[in-house]
């Protein structure tokens, strides 16, 4: 009786658990917290000092008993218990501890597609855990496809392309279901670090991660650009220990990038080739549609519209779309009930 009573004051909450960024959607309140997936962790005492934007300054900058750590690997869980920890801070964060008598918050949680069941119930039970009522799953596609308002419901064909830190999804989905897709674990993280190998091979240069992050961001691209980018390049000289600045222009980061972009740009293409014929006309007609931090990187659109053929947009607010979707799945959780992969009882 007391939860139907107070069951519609429930902060229920979806969570964007990605490799780089979590984001929390509140039901009612839309997206209220947006921070890195980084937890910092005194290894001589097993605490947690940090969690999110407090962590992520101290990547790099600490001594050898504090390390600066991602949880989750390749969009999966690497390590659960602090995982539980971190999803445990961002659901009190938004579950208010004063009112006893509210239920504890239902979660839905995007997952990549194709995690297997053990990476499933990893997820599942680390929500549970971290005071979750009901941890419900979604694939990371479907709920991108549903924050970027593509009609996944009906008969008709609907591309998204989710590039997020650890992984590429590419789903083709109708009637509320994923009909042909792709998982990839080359996205935003692979691109970081082509560049920390470019800058050594080419350079003798030691990148830190941050760094190659900003350099991707600020001149990064995947086809050439009219305007000729540069950005002077910071790091170690492997060579004299010393450091060194180095100016690096979009070209060459182009270069260094052209490896992972050709993996999605291929993962684009094999998805399109195994889409049945009646949802490819609906494909060539509404377009494929871009999501996810990845699908900012200039020119990317572009790329991938002139291998497949296709029109290619980019989704409004690419880095929330799958926040807005498990957000969209809360506010209807039955009539949406065939896009949820499962849930979790007390």
């Amino acid at each position: 009786m007391l939860n139907r009573l107070f069951g519609a004051f429930s902060q229920d909450v979806g969570i964007d658990l990605g490799t780089a960024n979590t984001l929390v959607y509140v039901r009612g309140k839309g997206i209220v917290i947006n921070e890195p997936s980084v937890v910092a962790l005194n290894q001589k005492t097993k605490q947690i000092l940090a969690i999110g934007h407090e962590a992520q300054v101290m990547v790099g900058k600490t001594p050898s008993h504090i390390v600066a750590t991602r949880p989750l690997v390749d969009g999966v869980v690497s390590d659960f218990e602090v995982t539980e920890q971190m999803l445990k801070y961002f659901i009190d964060r938004v579950h208010k501890e004063g009112f006893s008598l509210l239920p504890r918050p239902r979660v839905v949680i995007g997952i990549p597609y194709g995690v297997t069941e053990v990476e499933r119930r990893a997820v599942e039970e680390a929500a549970m855990n971290a005071g979750a009522r009901q941890a419900f799953l979604i694939e990371e596609p479907v709920a991108a496809a549903i924050g970027a308002r593509l009609p996944i419901q009906e008969a008709v064909g609907s591309m998204i392309v989710d590039i997020g830190g650890g992984t590429t999804e590419v789903a083709v989905i109708s009637m509320g279901g994923i009909v042909a897709s792709r998982s990839v674990r080359t996205a935003g993280d692979e691109m970081n670090q082509d560049i920390i190998n470019f800058a050594r091979d080419n350079f003798n240069l030691l990148l830190g991660e941050r760094t190659a992050e900003s350099i991707k961001i600020e001149i990064g691209s995947a086809f050439p650009l009219r305007e000729k980018l540069e950005k002077p390049m910071r790091g170690r000289d492997l060579v004299t220990g010393l450091p060194r600045e180095v100016v690096i222009n979009d070209e060459q980061v182009r270069r260094a990038l052209s490896k992972s972009i050709t993996t999605v740009v291929e993962a684009v293409k094999v998805t399109i080739e195994e889409t049945p014929p009646e949802l490819l006309a609906d494909i060539m007609e509404r377009g494929i549609v871009l999501a996810g931090g990845g699908a900012l990187l200039r020119e990317l659109d572009t790329l991938i519209s002139q291998a497949t053929q296709t029109k290619v947009f980019i989704a409004d607010d690419p880095l929330t779309c799958v926040a807005r979707g498990t957000g969209v799945v809360l506010e209807d959780l039955e009539t949406l009930e065939s896009v949820l992969l499962s849930s979790a009882l007390k």
